[in-house]
């Protein structure tokens, strides 16, 4: 091929490959003979994806006793307790979506899913307003409290786009790359978006599947245009989403869809006579046996104009009604008053998704939706019977994913229905060490060496996060915030009660009175330890959460990283014979998310918030003369409670997980943990704000002794884990 360049150009060229820069992407298709035609290109692209492969934790186990459905589905049960024991159990993920799609592609977890069938739908709802508001509005006592986002969720949501539209298309590229090698050859796409990015999102989707692989762009009616009072916008309101249909080869999954007859379309073609409402159809679509029978009906018209086919005669209540088409009319967005209404501002109408999954994947089927929000497209596969993954950032999305299938559970058990039990993931420790960069795969030496490599980056960026400074001659302790010592737990362990007992000794030792802990994890029963322990030896000790949010550069160069107090839970047991029923008695939070004289002098007369200070939701007023007043909402401790689970048995079952080693070998390893397996629950909706405060009772096969485990989740969506040890006789 001759390469037809100016020497100009020729010069251009040669001085930046001596600099060693890159080329501009207009000279690719003058230099290489395979380039494409038309080529989507941005700054920075690249065709390479994470690869990395991080073990799955089950940290909870949910499903609803029920042996006499296990019939129905492909596992089995255990015999005393009902629960299931094997065959595919759906999972919600809680974690960075490129992380969980790229250990799900080349991990171990890969051999499930092609278990259960393969990867048949993949619906995905991705951020995409750069304006967007990602709080969700939190109901506690008789108020509502606007959980912010975590800086983490904002980041990762909002600030996407904080380099501009480049950031946006590489974030959402990489996901749809690990999508499309993760789905099954027979398997679709649906991928919603609005006029902001469909244009980016059309192009993304033609470069990685084929602009012969797009089906459809359905638009989606969510709103009803308000008429005049849009007028001064100076353009048309937008009142619709596209939502683009893409397969992964030309063998896929299609049940057509119908719509009921109209009254318009009844009336349009005169479908009505003494017989009942009718409508004509070409013959050409019947078999020789359907056109006998028809004949023998008197149910063939022939036509009256020469030339022209014969017509059947098809009765309305015959037929399934018109073929739905792209142009989705009749399913409205979901309002506050909605029974289904989450609090999301995003969240998605159930009928949406049910129409989707309907259309493009079968009973039993494997779906997922990596962006699952409040959990619109699990409930519909649950209702459906398809199999689910699900998977989120955002912990308030994956606690409010839960309780809404938990409800799905509860509906079809009372309809005797058969249903999967769930379990929910993370990639925990794993993640962790893998955003410090600690590789989670390599053997234990190996990685242990490399941990302490790390170790320096580590606590430096966790001090920052925390805003201390950083001490070196003075072990254990890691820096110095203000009065109090500050010590920084491991990454990838909890903060046990033997370091406790070695930081209160060195705190007497060098006569500090204060120190902060902070940790990712904590030991279960370590904060009524601190509280009646170290404080009686004269120690002020606060334990603190180190929020996922300190991997974030950006969160912690604007110091938005916010730690919180460990919460505490109180529970006592009342046994009798093998009987055993578990009542809540308290619970504490220390969170803080305004400064209340601070938020006062910035507010307006006549305005008002809900906050949250040293551990109350507090409602502050200021009235048209300025007076400002506060209403403390949680009267009680139990307001902060919108979940609580039991575990009767916790040490039953171990937590085991699959680590494939660096040179391609898998195997199993104990991670000292036990899965928390969801016996019974309580936990308030949006239609009920009750909670009940006392188990149901359980009842044991056996005398024994028996550790009971009590996960309470607070209205933040953050949870507590309290064990307690029972003998039965």
């Amino acid at each position: 091929m001759t390469v037809l360049l100016t020497e100009q150009e020729k010069a251009h060229l040669k001085s930046l490959i001596d600099r060693g820069e890159p080329l501009p992407p207009k000279y690719k298709a003058i230099l290489f003979a395979d380039a494409p035609d038309v080529e989507l290109v941005w700054s920075g692209k690249t065709q390479e994806v994470t690869n990395v492969v991080l073990p799955f934790q089950s940290i909870e186990q949910i499903d609803e006793p029920r042996a006499e459905q296990a019939e129905q589905l492909d596992f089995l049960v255990d015999s005393f307790t009902g629960r299931q024991q094997s065959g595919w159990s759906n999972k919600l993920i809680w974690g960075d979506n490129k992380l969980v799609l790229s250990s799900l592609k080349n991990g171990p977890l890969r051999r499930e899913i092609e278990a259960a069938g393969g990867l048949k739908l993949v619906y995905i709802d991705p951020p995409f307003d750069v304006g967007a508001d990602f709080s969700v509005d939190v109901e506690v006592g008789e108020g509502k409290l606007v959980k912010e986002p975590s800086i983490i969720e904002e980041i990762a949501y909002r600030d996407t786009w904080g380099k501009g539209v480049n950031s946006y298309v590489a974030m959402i590229y990489e996901r749809l790359l690990l999508i499309h090698e993760l789905l099954s050859p027979n398997g679709s796409i649906y991928v919603h978006c609005d006029w902001r990015v469909n244009n980016l999102i059309r192009c993304l989707l033609d470069e990685i599947f084929g602009p012969e692989r797009f089906l459809a762009e359905i638009k989606w009616k969510r709103v009803v245009s308000s008429g005049s009072s849009k007028a001064i916008a100076r353009k048309f309101p937008v009142v619709d989403d596209s939502i683009f249909f893409y397969t992964k080869s030309d063998q896929y999954i299609w049940n057509t869809q119908y719509l009921p007859y109209s009254e318009e379309y009844r009336k349009r073609f005169n479908l009505t006579d003494k017989r009942g409402s009718y409508y004509w159809d070409n013959l050409k679509t019947y078999s020789a046996e359907t056109l006998q029978r028809l004949i023998e009906e008197d149910r063939i018209k022939l036509p009256l104009i020469s030339g022209r086919n014969p017509r059947v005669k098809n009765y309305l209540h015959e037929g399934k009604g018109v073929v739905l088409d792209n142009l989705w009319l009749d399913i409205p967005s979901v309002n506050s008053q909605a029974e289904e209404d989450t609090g999301y501002a995003t969240q998605k109408p159930y009928k949406l998704l049910q129409r989707l999954l309907l259309a493009s994947s079968n009973e039993c089927d494997l779906i997922a939706d990596f962006f699952c929000g409040s959990g619109t497209t699990m409930v519909a596969a649950e209702r459906l019977g398809r199999k689910w993954i699900g998977a989120d950032l955002g912990r308030f999305a994956i606690h409010t994913s839960r309780k809404r299938l938990i409800g799905v559970q509860r509906e079809l058990k009372a309809q005797g229905k058969p249903y999967r039990s769930f379990e929910i993931l993370n990639l925990g420790k794993y993640e962790r060490q893998y955003w410090v960069g600690i590789n989670p795969n390599l053997p234990d030496e190996e990685r242990q060496r490399q941990t302490l490599q790390r170790e320096e980056h580590y606590l430096t960026l966790i001090l920052q996060a925390y805003k201390a400074e950083r001490l070196f001659q003075l072990p254990p302790f890691h820096g110095r915030k203000g009065p109090a010592l500050v010590v920084v737990g491991p990454v990838d362990a909890p903060v046990t009660r033997q370091q406790v007992m070695e930081i209160v000794a060195a705190c007497r030792q060098h006569r500090a009175s204060r120190v902060d802990v902070l940790g990712f994890e904590f030991e279960m029963g370590l904060v009524p330890y601190v509280r009646d322990e170290v404080q009686a030896q004269g120690v002020n000790m606060s334990l603190k959460y180190i929020p996922k949010d300190v991997f974030d550069r950006r969160a912690v160069e604007r110091g938005q990283v916010t730690f919180y107090d460990v919460a505490y839970v109180e529970v006592d047991t009342q046994a009798t014979g093998l009987s055993v029923t578990v009542t809540l008695k308290d619970f504490g939070v220390y969170y803080q998310q305004d400064d209340l004289n601070v938020l006062a002098d910035q507010m307006k007369n006549g305005a008002s918030k809900v906050t949250v200070e040293v551990g109350q939701v507090v409602k502050v007023s200021k009235d048209k003369h300025g007076r400002v007043t506060r209403d403390v909402l949680t009267k009680k401790w139990s307001d902060w409670i919108d979940y609580w689970a039991v575990d009767f048995d916790f040490e039953r079952r171990q937590e085991i997980i699959r680590i494939e080693d660096g040179n391609g070998t898998e195997r199993e390893v104990w991670t000292g943990n036990c899965i928390f397996e969801n016996e019974w629950q309580a936990f308030r909706t949006r239609k009920d704000r009750t909670l009940e405060l006392a188990s149901a009772p359980h009842t044991y096969s056996r005398p024994g002794r028996y550790k009971i485990a009590v996960k309470v989740i607070d209205i933040f969506g953050i949870d507590t884990t309290k064990v307690v040890e029972v003998v039965m006789s």
